[in-house]
Parts: structure tokens; sequence; C-alpha cells
């Protein structure tokens, strides 16, 4: 496919676009209120660290986000469960505090349907890695969503984060194209990501009852979402598998 990848920097007449391009994430996703509250600021804020993918007719077909932060400097470096909620409030953190980044993080990659199954996401995280390079640094990490796991809810994230095929690869399609990409398998982050909400939102979000006490499979979860129905509220953690790219 004939790809065009450049920075927001580069290109800011792609900002309206990139947030029009066609995606699929499930409804409850979009009210995670830490991306709901950093996620613009990475297009406001590091336009540098945003990937757009434009095809020969000058359509927006894939957007890649990411951000600098210090890691280093939290310890001994080691990846936090937190995963990709955490690493967006330290990036943000370390924006304001003016604190030296030492590693980029991966938070999004993203191809339009109608570009899917042609290699984008794996040039969108080749172009990532290129673009941390030319910025001076030596690491990327990406709190990984396993893009295969919701078809297997109850199946626990550390057995599933390390399952692999015969070829040694991952079982995973998207921990797959990391790894064909040069990246090692980290850890679990169990906590990346929250959601919660009354009982009466995730019925709208899911269209599910949520009227039973306990685990509730919701299309395109990756774990089962808690339901609470005597107290009114349901809460989603989902957990994602940290991979380390070096450069």
């Amino acid at each position: 496919m004939d790809l065009k990848i450049t920075t927001l920097a580069e290109r800011p007449e792609l900002t309206l676009p990139l947030w029009s391009m066609a995606e699929d994430w499930p409804e409850f996703i979009q009210h995670d209120p830490v991306g709901w509250s950093l996620i613009g600021r990475i297009v406001a804020e590091l336009p540098e660290y945003v990937l757009v993918a434009t095809d020969a007719g000058g359509e927006v077909v894939a957007r890649g986000f990411s951000v600098p932060f210090a890691l280093r400097a939290r310890g001994d470096g080691e990846l936090p469960d937190g995963g990709w909620g955490q690493v967006l409030l330290w990036a943000f953190s370390d924006l304001r505090h003016g604190a030296e980044a030492d590693t980029v993080s991966a938070i999004e990659i993203t191809v339009a349907e109608s570009a899917r199954g042609r290699g984008v996401s794996a040039r969108m995280l080749a172009a990532m890695r290129d673009n941390a390079r030319a910025h001076g640094f030596s690491e990327v990490v990406a709190p990984v969503r396993p893009n295969a796991k919701h078809r297997e809810p109850a199946a626990p994230i550390d057995e599933y984060a390390f399952r692999t095929r015969e070829d040694g690869l991952p079982y995973d399609p998207w921990l797959r194209v990391h790894v064909r990409g040069g990246g090692i398998v980290d850890k679990v982050a169990h906590a990346s990501m929250t959601v919660s909400g009354s009982t009466a939102q995730w019925r709208e979000w899911t269209g599910l009852p949520f009227d039973e006490e306990g685990p509730v499979e919701v299309a395109g979860a990756l774990v089962p979402v808690h339901c609470e129905p005597a107290r009114g509220y349901g809460v989603y953690v989902e957990p994602n598998v940290w991979v380390r790219h070096a450069l």
C-alpha cells in the first residue's frame, strides 16, 4: 500500500482529518478518564510525537500517538503495573515540571478499517521507532493491548501474554507485530486502564442488563467487567502487555 507517514508537526493541516478517521474502539473505552483527559493534549502539545499516514489519495488511514517520559528517573527503570494510564500521567507530569525524558512510550496505533490487512500497523510501529531514534532516544516501550484477547476474556493474562506459536512468535497478532518489529515482551501491566461507571451507564455502553453481581463479559473487553448492581456500579480493569524496543 502506498503510504506517506509524517509527524503532525510536519503536517498540522491533518489535525482534523486525524480525528475524523473511522475507528471501531468499543464504546466503553471512550470513557476512560485518563485517555479522555490526555489524548487530545498529545496532539496539541506533542505533535512531533504524533504520526499520521495518508494513502495515495491523501486520505488519513492510520495514526500513531507516543509520548516522551522519564522512566529511569523513577527507580530502577522498571515499567509500571499501571501501564497505559500511568505512563500518560507520568509524561504530562514530566512535561509540566520540565523533567528530562529518557524513553518514549507508544500510546496508540490505529488503522482505518479500509487499510487493514496490508501491513500498515507494522509500518506505523517502525515509523514510531524511527521517530523516537531521530529525537535522540534509545528505547521505545509499548503498553500493548493484545488485540485477540477479547476472544478469551476468561483466560489469565499472565498466561496469554507469553503464549507462543510453534514458530516461537507470540500467539496474539498485535504482540506478534511488535516482536517481529524488534520488541521483547517484558511484563504484564495488570491495571493498565480503568473504566468505571454506573450500571445505567454500562447498560448504555454495552446494551447488556448489568443486573447480576459478578463478572460480565462485554464485547471488545479483554477481561470481564465487575458488576455491583446493589451498589449501582461496574468497573473494568484492563490488563496490557509491556513490550520493550531497543533502538
